[in-house]
């Protein structure tokens, strides 16, 4: 049941539309929203602020959306792999597709994590080349 819980959760981090995201983004995520994703994602605080280069103090816009980068590809990951503990154990391994990195070490910048994204589409579509 916690799972459940746990994906409900996730959900209230995603936007129904950019500019929603962006004006959240912008005003910056409460704490609060922060621990939904390391709890959604399952790691130690500490873990998941280094890997987001911040602190625990108030979430900045810039540190929003790095929240919102990897609660997208936690999201992206669950649906290609069909549940949670499945998409949060892949996003923790080294990856082939990603030349042997972890996803979510991979996906610290904007570029690693659209690569972490292209992975997962392929993964989804079967396109392996």
């Amino acid at each position: 049941m916690r799972t459940a819980a746990v994906e409900k959760k996730t959900h209230s981090l995603k936007a129904k539309h950019p500019s929603e995201l962006i004006r959240r983004i912008q005003k910056g995520l409460r704490f609060s929203e922060l621990e939904t994703l390391q709890n959604s994602i399952d790691l130690p605080f500490e873990q998941l602020a280094a890997k987001l280069a911040m602190s625990r103090s108030t979430l900045q816009p810039d540190e929003s959306d790095k929240v919102m980068r990897l609660s997208r590809l936690l999201e992206h990951a669950t649906n290609v792999f069909g549940d949670i503990q499945r998409a949060r154990a892949w996003l923790k391994f080294p990856q082939r597709g990603l030349g042997g990195a972890i996803p979510l070490d991979y996906a610290e910048t904007e570029v690693g994590a659209r690569e972490v994204d292209d992975l997962l589409g392929r993964i989804e579509y079967s396109v392996y080349a």
